[in-house]
C-alpha cells in the first residue's frame, strides 16, 4: 500500500527541517500533519493534598518527561514547600535534564540523567538506593516504570501531578490519511473517542510506539502494522521507512535495566536446580507431550504462513485480472518430526 499521507499524534517540532521526520519528507515526498492528540491538565492542589504526600519527605526526584518537571515545580509552589537545596533530580534523558534549568541551578551533584530510556535510569539510579525517591507522575497507569522500580527494591511514592485528557479530533477526515501514528495509551484512547469504529477502517496502516501503546492498540481491537522501538528501527521514522521500503520488521525491542539483570544472575549462581520428577516414565511421557504440542505449533505456523501467501497471490491475482485458484491444503498429509 502506498504511504503518502501520515497523521503524527505529537506537537510539530519547533524546527522540522532538524527534526528526524525531515527526511522522510524528502526522499519520499510525505505530507506529515502533526497533531497532539490530548491536553495536558494539572492536578488541583486541593486534590493533590489528600494524598498526604509532603515534598520534604523525599531526598530525590524521578523525571521522565518535562511535563512531570513543570508540575512538580507547579505544585511545589501551590504548596510552598521548597525542596531543600541537597535534593537529588534523576532524568530519563539529558535533554529533560537540561530542561531543570529552568527551575533549579544545574548541578552535577545534584542531577543525574540517564541516555533514553527508564531502564538506563534505573542502571542509574541503582547506586543511589538510599535515596526517597517521590516519581511525579500523570493519571495513567505507569505499569512498566512501578515494575522495575518495585525489582530495584527502591523506596518510592507514586505521585500523580497531572493528568492527560483527549481531545475531540473528530474535524479530521481519516479517509485522506494513508497512516496513524500514535505515542500513547491516551493518544489510542483520543483516536477511539472521536473514531468508535476506527478498528474497521482497513484502509489506514495504524503504527505504535512503546510497549504500552502497542498494548493499548491491541485491546482496542486495532490492527497494529508498526511497532517501534524494533531492533532494525530504534525509532519511528525508521519504523516508517523499513514499511515504505517492505522491509521485513524486525523484533520490538523492550527495555530492561541491565543491573537488576546481573544482580539476579548473581543471587542464582552456583544453585542446583532439582528436579521435581522421582518417576522416570511421568518425566518421559511429560517430554513426550510437549515435544507434540510443539510440532502442533510448528505445523499451526506453517499453516498461517501459506495462508497468508495464498491471501497475498489472491490480491495478486485480482489486481492483475487473471484468474485464481487456491492451492489444495495437505494438513493431514505433512508431518513434522
Amino acid at each position: 500500500m502506498e504511504v503518502k499521507n501520515i497523521l503524527i499524534s505529537q506537537p510539530e517540532p519547533a524546527n522540522l527541517e532538524k527534526s528526524p521526520y525531515y527526511p522522510l519528507i524528502e526522499k519520499y515526498g510525505l505530507n506529515l500533519t502533526f497533531f497532539k492528540f490530548f491536553d495536558i491538565v494539572g492536578v488541583p492542589v486541593a486534590e493533590f493534598r489528600k494524598s498526604r504526600i509532603h515534598i520534604k519527605d523525599y531526598t530525590a526526584v524521578i523525571f521522565n518527561s518535562k511535563n512531570a518537571i513543570d508540575h512538580f515545580f507547579r505544585m511545589v509552589k501551590e504548596l510552598r514547600e521548597n525542596p531543600p537545596e541537597t535534593m537529588k533530580y534523576f532524568c530519563t534523558t539529558k535533554a529533560i535534564a537540561l530542561y531543570l534549568q529552568n527551575y533549579v541551578q544545574y548541578r552535577k551533584r545534584k542531577v543525574f540523567h540517564a541516555e533514553q530510556t527508564f531502564a538506563d535510569l534505573i542502571d542509574l539510579m541503582i547506586k543511589h538506593k538510599e535515596e526517597r525517591f517521590l516519581f511525579p507522575c500523570s493519571s495513567e497507569k505507569q505499569t512498566d516504570n512501578t515494575k522495575m522500580l518495585d525489582k530495584g527494591k527502591f523506596k518510592y511514592t507514586k505521585a500523580i501531578m497531572y493528568r492527560s485528557v483527549p481531545k475531540d479530533l473528530t474535524h479530521f477526515d481519516l479517509s485522506k490519511f494513508d497512516m496513524i501514528v500514535l505515542f500513547s495509551p491516551i493518544g489510542v484512547k483520543s483516536l477511539l473517542e472521536s473514531f468508535p469504529n476506527i478498528a474497521e477502517n482497513e484502509n489506514i496502516i495504524v503504527a505504535g510506539f512503546g510497549p504500552a501503546t502497542h498494548s493499548a492498540i491491541n485491546a482496542a481491537g486495532i490492527k497494529l502494522s508498526i511497532a517501534a522501538p524494533a531492533k532494525n528501527a530504534p525509532s519511528m521514522p525508521a519504523a516508517i521507512e523499513n514499511f515504505i521500503l517492505g522491509k521485513e520488521q524486525g523484533a520490538t525491542i523492550i527495555a530492561k535495566p541491565a543491573s537488576l539483570k546481573k544482580s539476579s544472575t548473581k543471587k542464582n549462581a552456583g544453585k542446583k536446580t532439582k528436579s521435581v520428577f522421582t518417576n522416570k516414565s511421568k518425566y518421559k511421557q511429560m517430554l513426550e507431550e510437549k515435544k507434540a504440542a510443539n510440532a502442533a505449533k510448528r505445523r499451526e505456523r506453517q499453516l498461517e504462513k501459506a495462508r497468508k501467501e495464498a491471501e497475498a497471490l489472491r490480491k495478486q491475482a485480482e489486481e492483475l485480472g487473471i484468474p485464481y485458484e487456491a492451492p489444495v491444503a495437505a494438513e493431514t498429509s505433512t508431518t513434522i518430526s
